[in-house]
C-alpha cells in the first residue's frame, strides 16, 4: 500500500525537518527542493525516502548543517569547492553556481567538489545550468557497493552521471542516469515491496549473479551497467572510474572502497585517503560555440527526428531522455507524491521526533 501526499504537503514537511535538525532557511528550502524534484521526478530512491538517512547522518556528526562553503582554489575557468561536511543537497547547487559564473566570464565552467556527503538526483544540479542557454553536467561519486567487471570485491559507487542541454520549443535534453547496471534505490524499493531484481543488476558474495534484493546486506554487489564482460560490464566499470577521478582523486575528495557510505550505521572506511564524497559539476555557454538561438532551433530538430524515429512496437514511442521525468512531475503535481509504507512509517517517526505535522 501506498500513501498519497500533495508536493506543497511534503515539501513543507521537509523543509521543516532540515531547520529543525540546524540548516539555515535558505538551505533548509534548497536541500527540500532537491529532494522533492527527485519524488516529483519519479525517482523516489532520491527524495523523501533518503530524509531520515540525512538525520541520521546529522546525528552521528557525519553533516554539518551550518557548513562554511568555500573554494580552495581556482583558475578563470576552474576551481575545487570544500563543502565543510555540509549537505550535498546544498554544497553541489552552490558549486554548479561557481561553474556557471565561470562559464558565464571565460566560456565554461568546471568545478571539483571534497568533503561532501550524497547530493541527491545528478539532474537536478545539471539542470541549474538550463535556465542560462548553458550546458549543465554533474556527477558525483557514491560509497562502494559496484565490483568491477571481474572483481568480487565493491571498489566504486553507483556514480551517477547527468548532462543538460537546452532547446527552443522542445523541452530540454536530460540524461541522468546510474553508471552501475542500476542504482541502489531500486534495489531498495524493490526491498520494501517484496520484489526479486533483475538478473544482471548484483552478484554474490562469491560472484554469482542473483537475484536477491536484498544482496547487498550479504556482502554481495551490484555490476556495472552492462552487467557482464559478455554484454559489455567494462563500459560501465571504466564510465564509473572517470566519475570517481573527475569528483574525488580530481577534488581531494575519498575515492574508491574509501568513499563514505550514506548509512549512519556503516562505519567509515579506514585510512581514507581524501575528505568526504566527492562531486563534479561542469557548465558550458552555448555561445561559446555557436549562437545560443542557432543551437537550440538544431536541437529542436534533433529531438523532433528522434521522436519520429519509427518504433519497434507502434505503441512504444521512441522517448528523448528527459521525457518520463517531465510526465511523472506532471501527474505527481496534480495528483500527488506516493509515498511507500516504509517510507511513510520513518517520516511519521521524524514527525513524531522533532513534533513537526506530517500532513
Amino acid at each position: 500500500m501506498e500513501k498519497i501526499i500533495t508536493y506543497k504537503s511534503l515539501y513543507s514537511f521537509t523543509e521543516k525537518i532540515f531547520l529543525a535538525i540546524g540548516c539555515s532557511p535558505e538551505h533548509a528550502a534548497l536541500a527540500a527542493d532537491v529532494l522533492l524534484q527527485a519524488d516529483l521526478r519519479g525517482v523516489d530512491s532520491h527524495g523523501t525516502a533518503r530524509l531520515s538517512g540525512y538525520v541520521r547522518l546529522w546525528e552521528v556528526g557525519r553533516v554539518n548543517t551550518q557548513p562554511q562553503i568555500k573554494i580552495t582554489y581556482e583558475t578563470p575557468s576552474t576551481a575545487v569547492v570544500d563543502g565543510d561536511r555540509g549537505l550535498g543537497l546544498v554544497v553541489a547547487p552552490f558549486a554548479m553556481k561557481v561553474a556557471m559564473e565561470k562559464a558565464n566570464n571565460v566560456g565554461t565552467g568546471w568545478v571539483s567538489v571534497k568533503n561532501s556527503n550524497h547530493f541527491g538526483i545528478a539532474g537536478y544540479h545539471a539542470m541549474m545550468a538550463l535556465e542560462n542557454d548553458m550546458i549543465g553536467i554533474a556527477m558525483t561519486n557514491a560509497s562502494a557497493l559496484v565490483a568491477p567487471t571481474n572483481s568480487k570485491e565493491r571498489m566504486l559507487g553507483t556514480n551517477p552521471i547527468a548532462v543538460a542541454v537546452p532547446a527552443d520549443n522542445e523541452p530540454a535534453f536530460v540524461s541522468d542516469m546510474a553508471t552501475a547496471a542500476a542504482a541502489n534505490g531500486k534495489l531498495e524499493i524493490a526491498q520494501r515491496k517484496g520484489y526479486d531484481i533483475p538478473e544482471g543488476w548484483a552478484q554474490t558474495l562469491d560472484g554469482t549473479p542473483t537475484i536477491q534484493s536484498d544482496i547487498l546486506k550479504h556482502q554481495g554487489a551490484l555490476l556495472p551497467l552492462g552487467s557482464d564482460e559478455k554484454h559489455g560490464s567494462h563500459k560501465g566499470y571504466c564510465l564509473a572510474s572517470v566519475v570517481d577521478i573527475f569528483s574525488a582523486v580530481l577534488s581531494g575528495a575519498s575515492y574508491g572502497p574509501w568513499a563514505p557510505p550514506f548509512p549512519a550505521y556503516v562505519p567509515l572506511p579506514t585510512n581514507m585517503p581524501g575528505e568526504g564524497l566527492g562531486h563534479f559539476l561542469g557548465a558550458m555557454r552555448v555561445d561559446a560555440f555557436r549562437p545560443a538561438v542557432e543551437f537550440k532551433k538544431e536541437m529542436d530538430h534533433w529531438i523532433s527526428r528522434f521522436r519520429e524515429a519509427k518504433p519497434i512496437v507502434p505503441d512504444k514511442k521512441v522517448l528523448i531522455p528527459g521525457d518520463p521525468e517531465r510526465e511523472m512531475t506532471a501527474i505527481r503535481m496534480k495528483d500527488g507524491i506516493p509515498i511507500n509504507d516504509i517510507v511513510w512509517s520513518d517520516l511519521e517517526d521524524l514527525s513524531t521526533r522533532f513534533h513537526i505535522k506530517l500532513i
